[in-house]
């Protein structure tokens, strides 16, 4: 058995009181499990939402937080034959707790790390990327010169796919609440920005109109729902599609029926990790694409802030008031 420090959740609530950091113990790895010592560990905004009982997936009670991270394998299972002792990996923890020392994962949730990457990058890439590739890629089909809007841009899957989406050749709006933030998408490969709110009101469709020839975007990433999607559907192209990632605001929006009819465009709902169960082969092309398409050079996750362990309860705090630019990080000593 080895010991451990992990952030747990041991009741529900709205203001994480169930949770807490505690030593736990694990078992050396099974036949097909690899034993990491963490070095990083991704912030998700699916960690807060568990702590509330409000996302799809629902552990069992009590269940680790965090759902991704890096590190360096220390030993693997019997059937473990391509990963190794030694590795730097990151690895999917959903529900078991990637805020932690150390983990013990089935190796079919291990990939190498990205050689470019250092272990804070490479524990907030695959979430975010992978979201943005099945999102832009499988299900958006997104094409070289297409004009592409991504709404809240500023976040960790809002980077992702403005990072994506120019590497396929878009055209690139990224959208936001904060001018300043936006400023950071630029560095991301943004070509205009646009500001969603307006004396506090919602007001963008007319300027995506404007930088759209008066055509409307092709392709339309949504991970807040509200009512930025009432007035997405009010700037999309003939036949484009609007991608359902989210609903960070809180609203799940309801659709005027005819206004897809009349303008032709579609609604597509992404699930990235669903994506994968569903077609394991696409799953592991998935995969390989965005460590290529990282090792290329063409995708930098920003960091804008790291907490140590002790303060992974903070870290979550943190992304529920909103403040971050890109990715937060728990790094683990």
């Amino acid at each position: 058995m080895i010991k451990t420090k992990t952030l747990v959740c041991k009741s529900l609530s709205d203001d994480m009181s169930g949770v807490k950091l505690v030593e736990t113990q694990i078992e050396e790895p099974k036949d097909n499990e690899i034993l990491i010592k963490v070095k990083a560990a991704s912030v998700n905004f699916p960690d807060l939402l568990m702590t509330q009982g409000k996302y799809q997936h629902k552990p069992e009670l009590p269940f680790g937080l965090g759902m991704e991270g890096s590190g360096i394998v220390q030993s693997v299972g019997s059937e473990v034959s391509r990963i190794k002792e030694g590795d730097e990996v990151t690895f999917g923890a959903l529900g078991k707790g990637a805020f932690t020392e150390f983990i013990c994962v089935n190796q079919n949730s291990v990939e190498i790390k990205p050689s470019n990457l250092n272990f804070e990058q490479a524990a907030a890439f695959q979430t975010a990327y992978l979201t943005a590739y099945v999102s832009l890629v499988r299900r958006g089909e997104l094409t070289k010169g297409e004009s592409l809007l991504v709404h809240g841009s500023t976040g960790g899957v809002g980077m992702a796919a403005v990072q994506l989406g120019k590497y396929i050749g878009a055209k690139v709006i990224a959208t936001g609440t904060s001018e300043e933030k936006l400023k950071e998408t630029l560095n991301w490969g943004a070509d205009h920005i646009v500001l969603t709110h307006k004396d506090g009101e919602v007001e963008f469709r007319n300027e995506i109109k404007e930088l759209t020839g008066g055509l409307g975007a092709d392709v339309i990433y949504d991970p807040v729902g509200g009512d930025v999607f009432d007035h997405s559907i009010r700037c999309i192209n003939w036949g484009g599609r609007i991608l359902i990632v989210g609903f960070a605001s809180g609203r799940i929006p309801t659709l005027p029926i005819n206004m897809a009819l009349i303008k032709g465009f579609s609604v597509v709902g992404v699930r990235a990790g669903e994506f994968a169960r569903k077609n394991p082969d696409k799953g592991i092309e998935n995969n390989k694409e965005i460590r290529r398409i990282c090792e290329e050079g063409f995708f930098d996750p920003y960091i804008c802030k790291t907490f140590s362990l002790s303060e992974a309860k903070d870290s979550i705090q943190y992304l529920s008031e909103r403040k971050l630019i890109g990715k937060v990080v728990v790094k683990v000593d």
